[in-house]
């Protein structure tokens, strides 16, 4: 039993160690590699009964903000003596500084005076914004799923559908819903944002707009911002809810002006009726028929989904593998050996 168990190989611990197997790692390397491979099988086998089915993407910018939070507060607590600012607390200040420069705020109530500091806060600038380039990944990622299931939903749309059926398709509807409830999410969080300045940082109405307005969008001009301790507490919540509303209204204003385009798409793709002008583009191999392979490639180029140098690709690589010239590929086609050097 036991020298069974011990033949039987963790594929994740095998792919990474025949990556690896012709270099000797140095110990940092040896704990990198081992942090990686622990991280990815914890993932394997505890993200979906932890976060159910959570985007992969959207799980990695999680577990990252958590690194970064957490890193950036142990380092910028026990460098505190080494920044300048008006400080409150030293967990809490390092806390509300991470995200501040997270969020791009930079207010510059609390800054380095160091040549560490200093270093280090562009180390940790540059991971903020990996973290940002992460989240808009994930909101082009959206996009372009939105525009792919479109154009595969067109095609089971009547050709005589009515303008209602397009904005159910296109989801309008929801996407206008979605934009609403942020933007009323974001003006609660204005008002509260105000309020809050005004009765605990102690400004006037005007001055605590002012300084939630420049937050919100990420201007943070730095001559009002939160100097109290409780007025940190509540900035390290609220500036990371207010910007990333922001970011997803943003998001949703994109979409809903997308909304005009792909109207547009689908009642081209919808009203255009086969002629005989189609049939002969359609026929490639010029036989006065078109078969269903040429209909498809025929209607993938209408959707803009494919061109004719993409078409010339494939067709060099089928003739490639066609060796005996006989417009199929077979086995005797992949087992010979001009295909099995073009393969490699």
């Amino acid at each position: 039993m036991a020298s069974n168990a011990a033949s039987r190989s963790d594929p994740l611990t095998d792919s990474v160690s025949k990556r690896t197997s012709n270099i000797d790692p140095s110990p940092v390397q040896r704990i990198c590699l081992k942090a990686r491979i622990l991280l990815d099988r914890f993932l394997l086998t505890h993200s979906t009964c932890i976060f159910g089915k959570l985007d992969p993407t959207l799980l990695r910018i999680v577990i990252f903000l958590a690194i970064y939070l957490g890193l950036g507060t142990l380092c910028f607590s026990l460098l505190e003596p080494q920044m300048k600012g008006q400080k409150t607390n030293g967990i809490i200040d390092a806390i509300y500084f991470c995200i501040v420069t997270m969020a791009t705020v930079g207010y510059g109530d609390i800054v380095p005076d160091t040549v560490l500091t200093k270093l280090l806060v562009c180390a940790f600038a540059f991971m903020g914004a990996a973290l940002v380039a992460l989240g808009l990944t994930k909101a082009g990622d959206y996009l372009l799923k939105m525009q792919g299931d479109l154009l595969v939903k067109v095609l089971h749309l009547d050709q005589n559908a009515s303008a209602d059926d397009i904005d159910k398709l296109l989801e309008t509807k929801g996407v206008k819903r979605r934009c609403f409830l942020v933007s009323v999410f974001i003006l609660v969080l204005i008002i509260a944002g105000t309020a809050f300045l005004a009765t605990v940082e102690k400004m006037n109405l005007i001055n605590a707009f002012y300084c939630v307005c420049v937050t919100v969008t990420t201007l943070g001009y730095g001559d009002k911002s939160f100097k109290t301790k409780r007025g940190r507490i509540f900035a390290v919540f609220w500036i990371l809810l207010s910007t990333i509303s922001m970011a997803q209204l943003l998001c949703y204003i994109a979409e809903l002006c997308a909304q005009r385009r792909k109207r547009d798409l689908v009642k081209r793709v919808l009203s255009h009726k086969m002629t005989n002008a189609d049939l002969e583009q359609a026929d490639l191999d010029k036989s006065k028929a078109v078969e269903m392979a040429e209909f498809i490639l025929h209607k993938l180029k209408q959707m803009e989904k494919i061109t004719e140098d993409d078409i010339a690709l494939l067709k060099d690589e089928f003739n490639k593998n066609d060796i005996d010239k006989s417009k199929t590929l077979t086995e005797s086609d992949l087992r010979h050996p001009q295909s099995t050097q073009t393969e490699k």
